[in-house]
């Protein structure tokens, strides 16, 4: 599993002009599956999520988590973030999971991620046109990938 991580000051999803998911203060995450991807996988990419201290806290450091700003998560199934570009000018998605296994593991997460916040995880919706409008605060961009576990 890749995901990449805002940290957002607000941040939307619409799919066919209607909102699916919309958070405040929070993180919008983009969420990539491929095949290789287990439970084990999904439990911690949303514990590390779930306890990311990138937040400022009075002395204007990263020190605060998700629960400690009271923050949301806008989850959006993002493919394309497993493109390989090393041959010609088309991205490849061969490592992308396929609908079968995504769709699931995608609910999973957030289901997981709601349990784990204790707030409901905003989503997209997997396999939409999805248009995502955001404010990224900071900017703060994370990216963590569940096959590089010891460098996070």
């Amino acid at each position: 599993m890749r995901a990449v991580i805002q940290r957002v000051t607000q941040a939307s999803c619409k799919v066919n002009d209607e909102i699916t998911g919309e958070i405040g203060l929070g993180f919008l995450v983009l969420l990539g599956i491929e095949d290789a991807d287990t439970d084990d996988d999904l439990q911690w990419l949303a514990q590390k999520i779930a306890n990311l201290r990138v937040f400022s806290d009075e002395n204007g450091l990263m020190n605060k988590a998700l629960a400690d700003v009271d923050g949301g998560i806008l989850l959006i199934s993002q493919f394309t973030i497993f493109a390989q570009t090393k041959k010609g000018n088309r991205p490849s998605f061969i490592r992308a999971a396929k609908p079968e296994k995504a769709i699931p593991m995608y609910e999973q997460m957030i289901k997981t991620m709601t349990e784990l916040t204790g707030k409901k995880v905003e989503a997209g919706i997997f396999g939409a046109d999805m248009k995502i409008s955001l404010l990224n605060d900071g900017p703060v961009t994370i990216i963590m990938d569940t096959k590089d576990k010891d460098n996070h």
